[in-house]
């Protein structure tokens, strides 16, 4: 008996080759991946035209004929076949450059044939690789008014694979299996919501009988697949919530309100004070904290972090803070014990870079409980580093460390410590559902009072001599300038030059002794890097020419020039960063975006979207909409986003409407074992068991 978990080597059309190439190339093993295996969109295949009705607009166009002639052309490189079609009105070509062999053996002459695909003009219209069937085929195959277009690679195409054999297999499955398939989604969900069986859902998406019936089944089933990303995602918090206790700081102690009463350098915003309302209540409720908390750079995310901090020490615990990079980490260190001084706060700093003695201090006192707060690296991970009594665990950036480290950091204490992850890169709020839907979720969206917005232009390499007058003015005024050149890491040869040759022609218009100059890139040693860094911090130099090493952790708050050379070269949320460097004082702030005249549409949106606007969300949006989920949050993050038909930016509504049903769903069923949830439970177990979450529905 034939199931969807029947291997794919068992369907009609599907030999042992067949099936290696589709495993491979495709990712399809069983009946289940194939029918999963959507239309990426579709082709009319109501009409038919006659040869000499036919336009020179490069369309897709459908032909009934015969092939009347067959040869073999000698080109430049290879052979290629060509055959001669006529259907009564007229002639047209139609060409083949590979698999010409196996091709001219299978063509029949003067037996009618359906062809489909784009026509070429060029003396006479042509056809390169007609998707071509016998009319008698043709006639008795499910009736579709629009055609699928299913994914493909090269060496499908190459292989024979093409989409009319991808149709015919789908039309043998769906005959194999009788073209009945078991529901996955609740009566009262399909009735509430008035979404079409999982068998018309799935016949329509793959034959769809008109576009309304299309719209239909793709809504049913994005709804589908989202729904139950959504349910793991709630339920995995509730489940945390429930099962895993926290340690209750039920104390506001001394320490928290000295450092609020006396110690705060400036009054905390709206959206600060509401964020540490959320941590004390988190903290409070006996359950373990695991909540995200997002800001845009220099919206004072660090104060919240200490103040968190000192909740923990106040209940008897320690804390840690964990950056990505040495500079970050060494900023956080020097920003909080400024903060804290006279408190009676113990801090120390572990990296990569700490003495050995040092670290031997370190670890005694994290052990006998008198160092309160550790901030460090991935130093923080080792074995060695034992705490006493750790209750809070802060993240920064945390996209960058992966699973594995980050459930080290879980496992430094009996009970798991409490959890804020720290994010300067505003996440869209679609994109957070998905990634981070089984977190709590702060948002510190307003910057301090004081802050005035940073001003950003966009200028062609022309305005050079401009900006340059302009350096001059700010440098006069006491002001210091970052210069950054792009650097991606498949040319660092390339891009090594440009900052050398931006360097040379900078030290030209800039010379010493009148103006100092930092250059800071990745190829020095992390002590020169350091140190010409401290230079431009103490204001030694006016200018700093760097890569985008200075992207993150650089606080110079009497830098007041960000200029970004070749900024198309940027992704949009790398260009916020950079500019996030500057702005940090009372004085207007600047960021230039130098670039050529030759700009891609996606490199103007990008600009245009830097200029109009200073909110890193909106930002965001735009971002993800010019690069999709898997790209911004980097491949290691997208594995829940690995979507089969949803898609988050699109379908952004769809996604909402996925996660209200399964919050509701599980507010009144948490178990899920009401007789109505039995089929939603039966699947959510199927999920757990794969890691593809669409494996094993249908």
């Amino acid at each position: 008996m034939k199931t969807l978990q029947t291997p794919i080597e068992y369907l009609k059309g599907i030999g042992s080759n067949r099936a290696d190439l589709l495993k491979k190339e495709l990712g399809i093993f069983t009946y289940q991946d194939l029918i999963n295996l959507f239309p990426n969109r579709y082709i009319d295949r109501t009409k038919y035209y006659k040869i000499n009705e036919l336009q020179r607009n490069s369309a897709d166009v459908q032909i009934v004929g015969k092939v009347i002639h067959i040869k073999m052309v000698e080109q430049k490189k290879g052979k290629r076949l060509v055959a001669t079609f006529t259907d009564g009105t007229g002639e047209m070509e139609l060409v083949w450059f590979r698999g010409q062999k196996w091709i001219k053996d299978s063509l029949k002459l003067n037996i009618p044939y359906v062809i489909f695909g784009k026509c070429n003009w060029y003396n006479g219209f042509s056809m390169p690789h007609p998707d071509m069937e016998l009319l008698a085929e043709h006639e008795g195959r499910i009736k579709a008014s629009m055609q699928a277009v299913y994914p493909s690679t090269e060496k499908l195409n190459t292989k024979g694979i093409t989409n009319k054999v991808k149709n015919k297999l789908m039309q043998n499955l769906f005959q194999e299996s009788g073209g009945k398939f078991t529901e996955t989604l609740s009566e009262k969900l399909i009735e509430e919501l008035n979404l079409v069986s999982k068998t018309d859902a799935l016949t329509n998406v793959h034959f769809p009988k008109d576009a309304n019936s299309l719209a239909r089944a793709q809504f049913r089933l994005k709804f589908e697949e989202l729904f139950y990303i959504q349910l793991q995602l709630v339920r995995k918090n509730i489940t945390r919530k429930h099962r895993i206790r926290g340690y209750p700081f039920d104390q506001v102690g001394e320490l928290f309100n000295e450092f609020y009463a006396n110690h705060l350098p400036f009054e905390l915003t709206n959206a600060q004070k509401r964020v540490i309302k959320e941590i004390r209540n988190d903290l409070g409720s006996n359950a373990q904290m695991n909540r995200l908390l997002q800001g845009d750079v220099g919206s004072g995310k660090t104060i919240v972090a200490l103040m968190t901090a000192l909740l923990a020490i106040d209940n008897d615990f320690q804390a840690c803070i964990m950056a990505p990079t040495e500079i970050l980490a060494t900023q956080h260190y020097t920003g909080i014990k400024e903060l804290v001084k006279g408190l009676g706060v113990n801090i120390k700093l572990l990296t990569g870079s700490t003495k050995t003695a040092e670290r031997k201090i370190i670890h005694e006192e994290l052990e006998n409980g008198g160092l309160n707060i550790l901030i460090g690296t991935h130093a923080l991970l080792e074995d060695k580093v034992q705490f006493q009594n750790l209750g809070l665990a802060i993240i920064d950036e945390q996209h960058r460390f992966g699973v594995a480290q980050r459930a080290k950091l879980w496992r430094k204490n009996e009970i798991p410590p409490h959890i804020l992850v720290m994010t300067a890169t505003p996440i869209p709020r679609t994109l957070a559902m998905s990634l981070y839907g089984d977190l709590d979720i702060s948002v510190i969206d307003e910057l301090p009072p004081g802050r005035k917005a940073i001003k950003t232009v966009h200028r062609y390499d022309s305005n050079r001599l401009k900006i340059f007058q302009f350096i001059r003015d700010e440098i006069r005024k006491g002001r210091q300038i970052y210069i950054v050149y792009p650097l991606i890491q498949e040319s660092q040869a390339l891009d090594y030059k440009d900052l050398m040759d931006g360097y040379e022609s900078i030290s030209r218009d800039f010379p010493q002794p009148e103006y100092q100059i930092s250059i800071v890139h990745g190829k020095m040693k992390p002590a020169d890097k350091d140190f010409e860094m401290e230079r431009f911090v103490k204001g030694e130099t006016q200018i700093m020419i760097a890569t985008t090493v200075i992207e993150v952790g650089v606080n110079v708050p009497n830098a007041s020039v960000m200029i970004i050379e070749s900024a198309e070269r940027f992704g949009l949320s790398q260009l916020h960063q950079l500019r996030g460097r500057v702005g940090r004082g009372a004085k207007q702030s600047y960021c230039i975006l130098m670039t050529s005249y030759k700009l891609s549409a996606d490199s103007k949106t990008r600009l245009e979207t830097m200029v109009s606007t200073n909110d890193g969300f909106e930002i965001a949006e735009v971002d993800l909409k010019l690069r999709g989920p898997g790209d911004l949050m980097g491949t290691q993050q997208s594995g829940v986003l690995n979507l089969k038909i949803a898609d988050i930016v699109k379908d952004n509504d769809i996604l909402k409407l996925a996660r209200h049903y399964a919050i509701q769903v599980l507010k009144e069923d948490p178990s899920l074992e009401f007789p109505e949830n039995q089929i939603i439970n039966y699947t959510y177990q199927l999920l757990g068991k794969h890691k593809n979450i669409w494996n094993y529905i249908s």
